[in-house]
């Protein structure tokens, strides 16, 4: 099956889902303003070490986010299991989070693709893109992503890392404007009048991230798998 081919029927898929809201805001901005004082600091610091020196414990991160997978699914399959399923989670994080070592180069390379994905498809809605079709945009990221990572390795590197810390800080500093600066009415009036703001919030600090960790990634000899 052609590219070409391939686009067309996400194109005709994306259609169909045009007229309606693809993006849950609400439940975005939900999550964003239940966090507490000490949950929105710790992730503004761990999101800082990760957005500007991702690339030094990348390894560790990539094992975080197998785990949650592993608890993910565990999550999922309890639907379908009856009793407790402690044990069953436990023992789905340990499987995954020992299967990135051996898997870490292909990991990377996962989490590189997701992180152009996200990059593509908030770059999208920021543009004032319909909406419906976000998963196209996405998707050109995606196959993107995917390419390059499997090329470059440290570029996969900078993309997950930059991602995850720019999502984490922005997190922190929106909860703490909103609770705690006076500013709340004013700052969910962006959120939800100006569908830029939240793909802004996140890709500005994103893109600073990969630049400056670009530029201490050089001559670095402790970063690869």
């Amino acid at each position: 099956m052609s590219c070409v081919t391939i686009l067309a029927q996400v194109t005709a898929v994306a259609a169909l889902a045009a007229e309606d809201e693809t993006v849950p805001i609400d439940v975005i901005w939900g999550q964003i303003t239940s966090l507490g004082l000490i949950e929105a600091v710790t992730f503004i610091a761990f999101g800082t070490v990760c957005l500007f020196y991702g690339w030094r414990v990348f390894k560790i991160l990539v094992t975080i986010c197998f785990g949650l997978l592993g608890l993910f699914i565990a999550v999922w399959a309890n639907k379908y299991i009856e009793g407790e399923v402690i044990w069953v989670a436990l023992a789905s994080v340990a499987l995954f989070a020992v299967m990135s070592i051996p898997l870490m180069r292909y990991g990377v390379s996962a989490l590189g693709a997701a992180a152009g994905g996200i990059l593509t498809g908030g770059g999208w809605l920021a543009a004032g893109l319909p909406e419906g079709y976000i998963w196209a945009g996405a998707l050109v990221g995606i196959i993107a992503g995917a390419m390059i990572s499997f090329i470059v390795f440290k570029i996969a590197v900078m993309l997950f890392t930059s991602l995850g810390g720019s999502g984490l800080m922005v997190t922190g500093i929106l909860a703490v404007i909103y609770q705690y600066m006076g500013a709340a009415k004013r700052l969910e009036s962006f959120v939800f009048d100006h569908k830029w703001f939240l793909p802004a919030m996140l890709l500005v600090p994103m893109v600073v991230g990969m630049i400056l960790q670009n530029r201490l990634i050089k001559g670095a000899q402790d970063w690869t798998v």
